[in-house]
This record gives structure tokens, sequence and C-alpha cells, in this order.
């Protein structure tokens, strides 16, 4: 049974995992050595306790919970690993986060070689700031610590003892969420281009309601996060490629975001929702962009 969980890094949805195990009872640490002044007041925000090195964090966590953008992944597997082979201690690392199933069992690798114990696992839907909302899926041939998550006010559901099925279903899952964003960001910015954006919306809520309300809904608040959802996209275009699928698709939507990446919208944190745009605001800044350039 876990005691103290471990979080790199408490971002936006780090710093609410951390908070819901808080607030069930376990004692949640992190390392924030060389993160950002955001992320030190998130974690502040959250209560998580920041010790001074990776080695103590390694030494009094029971599970680490590594959940930060794909690029980031792999090295702060290695600075685990490095820290559990200075401290000759055992302990359970998950990588929750968005790469591909054959990047998540390399990355295994450096774990277990180092003596640790891997999960694999994904998130799907928001931070779980209301019950029900998201879900852990977990993967591995020892899920035992993962899972006593349950009991802490997290939703795990394992999916079977090899590793990278937990990173297949996120693969799949946000291809769809993230990859039809971008596709209605491309869609609704060419509709303004071309000057049929009020015969488009129309046309939307006559024959595609429900979409058109979920664009309303979902992308003005989109940009935020554009820069991380790069490399998402890049790894299902990855993942899709190694089952011997087009990739193309998706590094279509991960030149969306780039491109949503160099707007001043971008700049935006998550959180400064009062200062997001309206969905007809945002695509019309979208075409200045494009005229821009």
């Amino acid at each position: 049974m876990p005691n103290t969980i471990g979080i790199l890094s408490p971002g936006d949805m780090g710093h609410t995992v951390g908070t819901v195990l808080r607030q069930n009872g376990l004692r949640v640490i992190t390392c924030l050595h060389g993160r950002s002044q955001r992320t030190r007041q998130l974690a502040e925000k959250a209560g998580i306790v920041d010790v001074p090195t990776y080695p103590q964090l390694a030494t009094e966590a029971d599970l680490i919970l590594s959940i930060m953008v794909p690029a980031q992944a792999m090295s702060a597997a290695k600075t685990v690993a490095d820290a559990l082979q200075q401290t000759d201690t055992t302990l359970t690392y998950s990588d929750c986060n968005a790469i591909a199933p054959q990047t998540v069992r390399k990355l295994g690798e450096v774990i277990t070689s180092a003596g640790g114990t891997f999960v694999d696992a994904s998130i799907i839907g928001p931070p779980p700031r209301t019950p029900g909302a998201t879900r852990f899926y977990a993967s591995g041939p020892q899920l035992e610590t993962f899972s006593e998550l349950n009991r802490y006010g997290l939703d795990v559901r394992p999916l079977g003892d090899a590793i990278g099925l937990a990173s297949a279903i996120k693969m799949c899952y946000a291809s769809l969420t993230k990859g039809l964003t971008a596709l209605c960001t491309e869609l609704l910015t060419a509709a303004a281009l071309l000057g049929v954006s009020d015969a488009l919306t129309a046309e939307f809520q006559l024959s595609q309601a429900a979409l058109f309300e979920r664009m309303e809904k979902g992308l003005p608040s989109m940009p935020p996060k554009a820069r991380r959802w790069i490399g998402e996209m890049e790894e299902i275009s990855a993942t899709f490629e190694h089952v011997g699928l087009t990739p193309n698709i998706l590094t279509g939507a991960a030149d969306m975001y780039r491109f949503v990446g160099e707007t001043h919208l971008a700049e935006l944190p998550p959180e400064a929702r009062d200062q997001f745009p309206t969905l007809a605001e945002l695509i019309a800044i979208f075409a200045e962009h494009i005229d821009g350039k």
C-alpha cells in the first residue's frame, strides 16, 4: 500500500492529481529542480512537498507518476533511474504521458534496468477535478501499487500485463479528440479566409449541431495547450506508422498546433479562462495571423 506519491511534474494535470491524492490521505512530493515559477506555484497550491534532490524523491516515494509533455518523458525516466542506482532503493515508476507504445517500452527498460518496477499508464479526460471525469488506464506485469490508487480518489482501469497497452489506448483516443480539434481549427480558419464563415456556421448549426456546439465550447480553450499537443500528435503519428498505417493525418494535426502556438493566444495560461476568446474571435485571430505571414 503506497504512503507517499512522487509527481513529476505538478503542472496543470499533475498538481490536480496530487490534490486528489492528498485529499484522500496520501503524502505527495515532487522535485522542482529546474521547473518554472508557475509549476512551483501550482505545487504549493496543491500542498505538494518539494524535496531538494531526485535521490531523496526516489528514497521517499513508493510510487512516482510521470505527468509531463512527451518530449520530457525519457529524460525524466533517466533522471529517476540514475537516482535509483545512487540510492540502491526500489520503487514503482509509472509513465502517464502521451507517448507511443514502442517509446514507452524503451522507457520501461530504463527503469527496470535500474532496479525499479515500471507501469505503463495513460490519462484520458481532463484534470480530475470532478469525480468520474478522468480515467487512468494501466498495463504491465506488476500493477499492484498503481492499482491501489483506486482507493485514493483515482479511477484506475487495468488493461493487462503488456507494457504498451495503456499508451496505445491513449494514442488512439487522442487521435480522435485532439485530431478532430485540429481539423476543426483548420477548416474554420479556411472558411474565414475563403469568405464563407457565416454560411458554413449556419449549415453546421442545421446539420451538425452537436459537433458545432463542441467547437464553440472546446476550441477557445485550446491555444494554451497547443504547444504541448504538438509532441503528442507526433507520438500518435509514430504509433500509427509503427503498425503500418499512414502517419500523415496526425503530422498534419501537429502542424496545426504548431501554427496555433505561433499566436499570442498560446501565451495564456490554461487557468486564464476569462481571457479566452469566443469561437468567432478565435478564428478571426487565426485568419489574421495567416494574412500577416
